[in-house]
C-alpha cells in the first residue's frame, strides 16, 4: 500500500474557492460529463444538506455530477446553484430534453462565528470553485470547505482550535482509496495511531488541552443548546465498480474512520455526514473498501487539522497562536 495525492483519481476535478476575510469558502468536486455512482452515510444530528434523497437506494438517480462542501450552514446551500450553472453551461446534467440537470449535492457545516456571519458561500463562490478545480487548485488547510472550520467547542469559541480541511490517499495494486474531510466538529480530534490528542478544547491558553468528553461527563442535565453548529463533512473516493447501494454501505464504514479520530462524534450537535463516490471499474471486495475508506479517513481528518495555521484569533494543532 502506498500514499498517493487526492488528485490521482481520473475522473476527478476538485477545486477550493474562499472568503478569508470572511472566514468560509467551498470545495468542489466535479465527476465528468457521464457523473459517477454515489451513496451517503449521515449520522450526526443537525445536518445542512441538498439533494441527499438522490442517494438513497430507492431514488432513480444512479449517478451525480458533483459534491459541493461548504461553509455558511443552512445559508451556504444557496451555493449549488452556482455549480449547476457552471455545468450547464458545459452541456453536464441529466437529460430532460431542453436542457441538461446536473445533479449536486452538498453538505454545509457551521462556521458563522469565525469571520463575518453575513457572508456565507453564494452562487459566485461555488462557480468560481469549478473554475479552480478545472486548474486543480485543491490543498489542505485553511482553504476552500476548511477556512473557518474549528474543533473542541464544547466550551465556546475562546476554548476551540483552527482546523481546515484535509485529504488522505492510498493505493494497493490498481485499486485507489481516498478521502477528502472539512473537519469542524464539536469534539476533539487524536492521533488514531497512538490515541494522543492533537487539536480541539483547551484551557484558554491555546496549549493546554482539556478533555470534552470529561469535560462533558462531569455533568449530565440536559443542555438546550451545545454550541449547535459544528459538523464534519466528507467524500471517500474509490476507482473501484459500486452501485449506489453498495456505496451508501461504504460511506458507513468510512465513519468509523470519524469514530477513530475525533471525540465525542455524532452527536446532536453535528451533521458529520461522509459521501462516498465510485469513479472507476476495478472489481473489488466492498468490505476491503470500506475498511480502507474508514482508514483514509481517520488519516484526512489528522491532515485538515495538522495543516491548518492560526486564524481569525484561534490556535491552531501545533499549540502556536495567530
Amino acid at each position: 500500500m502506498k500514499e498517493i495525492s487526492i488528485k490521482d483519481f481520473e475522473g476527478l476535478k476538485i477545486g477550493n474557492a474562499e472568503n478569508v476575510q470572511a472566514g468560509t469558502g467551498c470545495t468542489v468536486l466535479l465527476f465528468g460529463e457521464n457523473g459517477a455512482p454515489a451513496g451517503l452515510d449521515v449520522r450526526g444530528g443537525g445536518p445542512a444538506s441538498r439533494e441527499s434523497e438522490l442517494l438513497k437506494p430507492l431514488a432513480n438517480a444512479q449517478v451525480i455530477h458533483a459534491v459541493l462542501l461548504s461553509g455558511g450552514s443552512a445559508f451556504g446551500l444557496d451555493a449549488a446553484g452556482g455549480v449547476m450553472r457552471y455545468l450547464e453551461e458545459r452541456d453536464i446534467g441529466f437529460d430532460v430534453g431542453v436542457t441538461k440537470v446536473p445533479l449536486v449535492c452538498q453538505s454545509c457545516l457551521f462556521d458563522l462565528t469565525v469571520g463575518d456571519v453575513h457572508t456565507r458561500p453564494d452562487a459566485s463562490m461555488a462557480y468560481t470553485a469549478c473554475q479552480n478545480a478545472e486548474i486543480g487548485n485543491y490543498r489542505d488547510g485553511n482553504y476552500g470547505a476548511g477556512t473557518g472550520a474549528t474543533v473542541g467547542k464544547l466550551m465556546g469559541m475562546e476554548h476551540c482550535m483552527k482546523s481546515g480541511i484535509g485529504s488522505y490517499a492510498v493505493q494497493i495494486g490498481d485499486l485507489k482509496v481516498g478521502a477528502v474531510v472539512a473537519v469542524n466538529a464539536l469534539g476533539d480530534i487524536f492521533d488514531w495511531h497512538n490515541g494522543q490528542k492533537v487539536a480541539g478544547l483547551h484551557a484558554g491558553d491555546g496549549i493546554t488541552f482539556i478533555d470534552s468528553e470529561m469535560a462533558a461527563f462531569s455533568g449530565y442535565e440536559p443542555v438546550d443548546n451545545k454550541f449547535v453548529g459544528n459538523t464534519t463533512i466528507g467524500v471517500v473516493l474509490t476507482n473501484a465498480r459500486f452501485a449506489k447501494s453498495n456505496l451508501c454501505k461504504i460511506a458507513g464504514m468510512a465513519h468509523d474512520g470519524y469514530a477513530r479520530a475525533i471525540r465525542p462524534v455524532h452527536t446532536t450537535a453535528d451533521g458529520d455526514s461522509i459521501y462516498a463516490v465510485s469513479l472507476g471499474e476495478v472489481s473489488a471486495d466492498q468490505d476491503i473498501v470500506g475498511a480502507l475508506g474508514a482508514q483514509v479517513m481517520a488519516e484526512a481528518i489528522l491532515r485538515a487539522v495538522r495543516t491548518a495555521e492560526p486564524a481569525y484569533g484561534l490556535p491552531a494543532a501545533p499549540g502556536k497562536k495567530e
